[in-house]
């Protein structure tokens, strides 16, 4: 027989003459209720159907309790409410809510077969770990660790997932690469001290088509912000063009993508770019008139000031060709250039529009990243094995592609369509319900006080008129 232990009181300071008392005596009730909205989108995209697909699982099935799927579930719902680490699902494992989301038979978890387990519905951080750390040449005579994940089908799923949200091919398509830096504090596999972040760090790579991620690559921070961007866009272009072979594909980059071997990819592939280019002496006299004329401008005025310079230009010993170049001639108490190389002729779009409305426009994927990162936690690979860091990075990456969607599908046309991820699940996600199981239905009655119940609502009917996601 289970002990029932006495439930300490915590007892505040008085409202007038009313006592103010609580305990940890509610029954099963969530924080986390508004998830079911996420819920609501897995059944309409089926993102972490397509992600489960993507691991071979050599356990022997008669002894399996959690499957891929509701492990991968579990792990990237916890990520999209907020939960980092695994440890955190020690304690998840007793809310039957999470059991609802990773779509477990019985979410009281009564019918678990150890009776230390009962009550606890989804797995614990030790099994997760499981399917962290499997090895990529695991099999089935390992003794722990062996479910293991396809790198390759991940990297074609978040394609897939850009290319099945479009009914019809789009009339250009955009890809904004960055890298960034992912600190570690511990003595990971691949680990290097990068001189530009002070710091040790990975350093990933990002891919974007607007707001659908693409690419999400952990690499060690000892190379060149630009390795290896050449191998991904190759596959990620191959993948479009076999849907879509006659859309315009433009690239978009800062100074540190400013390389021959990718722009000579570009031209010999029909592929436009607008790359940031490093300013040099020689440059900056190219558009002398133009800042001395943006700092009359400014001495007039008091105003910053601007002018455009169209260039040819050519390093002396790194570039093949000659390409058009764009000069701003900015000042604003201080000289400002700025410079970008392009593939793009001038008919196309000329020098103001290149810069300012387009090449700047790529700073928006700058708030994609710090979602990733600080909203979804891509930046917590502290395991040893790059491999496993990698595996987190994805796990990051596909909880994203679920907030999008959400935002997507089912925020459209709201007050928070353009919202972040953390202001989601801050407003939307983290929702008090009381939990109730009966032998036909889960209950969840949810805060009667809560602010956005009208969103809610207005997201709950733009899912549920979509048709479900069917493999």
């Amino acid at each position: 027989m289970i002990t029932e232990c006495i439930q300490e009181r915590f007892e505040f300071h008085p409202l007038n003459r009313r006592d103010v008392v609580s305990c940890f005596d509610g029954g099963e009730i969530t924080s986390d209720a508004g998830a079911l909205l996420l819920r609501e989108v897995e059944h309409k995209t089926g993102i972490l159907r397509q992600l489960s697909a993507c691991f071979t699982d050599h356990r022997r099935a008669e002894r399996v309790e959690h499957s891929v799927a509701e492990l991968v579930s579990q792990r990237v719902y916890g990520l999209a409410l907020g939960y980092e680490d695994i440890n955190d699902h020690d304690r998840l494992r007793h809310d039957p809510f999470f059991a609802l989301l990773a779509s477990k038979s019985d979410p009281s978890g009564a019918d678990r077969r150890c009776a230390d387990d009962r009550g606890k519905a989804i797995a614990g951080k030790s099994t997760l770990n499981r399917l962290e750390l499997s090895p990529s040449d695991a099999d089935p005579s390992a003794r722990y660790k062996k479910i293991v994940m396809n790198e390759a089908a991940m990297d074609a799923l978040l394609v897939d997932l850009y290319l099945q949200a479009h009914a019809e091919p789009p009339e250009q398509i955009i890809l904004d690469l960055d890298a960034t830096d992912d600190p570690v504090h511990g003595n990971q596999e691949g680990r290097f001290f990068h001189g530009y972040y002070g710091q040790y760090c990975y350093l990933p790579l990002y891919i974007f088509a607007g707001e659908f991620l693409l690419c999400a690559r952990l690499r060690p921070s000892n190379i060149d912000a630009c390795a290896g961007s050449v191998e991904e866009l190759t596959r990620i272009v191959s993948q479009i063009r076999t849907k879509w072979p006659h859309v315009p594909i433009v690239l978009r980059a800062d100074s540190g993508f400013c390389r021959e071997t990718i722009m000579a990819w570009c031209e010999g592939n029909g592929i436009d770019y607008v790359f940031g280019l490093a300013k040099n002496t020689r440059l900056i006299k190219a558009i002398g008139k133009e800042l001395q004329e943006a700092k009359s401008e400014w001495e007039q005025t008091g105003r910053a000031a601007r002018r455009f310079r169209e260039l040819t230009y050519r390093t002396q010993k790194t570039w093949s060709r000659t390409r058009r170049v764009v000069g701003k001639a900015e000042y604003l108490g201080k000289i400002n250039p700025r410079f970008v190389v392009t593939s793009m002729e001038q008919a196309q779009m000329d020098a103001r529009v290149l810069y300012e409305d387009f090449y700047c426009a790529r700073g928006e994927m700058e708030n994609r990243i710090k979602e990733q990162q600080l909203d979804l936690f891509a930046d917590r690979t502290s395991t040893s094995r790059m491999r496993s860091n990698q595996l987190r990075l994805y796990l990051s990456s596909f909880a994203y592609c679920l907030m999008q969607a959400l935002r997507r599908l089912g925020l459209a046309g709201t007050e928070m369509a353009k919202a972040q991820c953390g202001t989601i699940r801050l407003k939307l996600l983290k929702v008090g319900a009381q939990i109730r199981i009966t032998v036909r239905k889960v209950w969840l009655h949810l805060s009667a006080g809560h602010p956005c119940a009208e969103l809610f609502g207005i997201a709950y009917r733009n899912l549920k008129s979509l048709p479900a996601y069917r493999c």
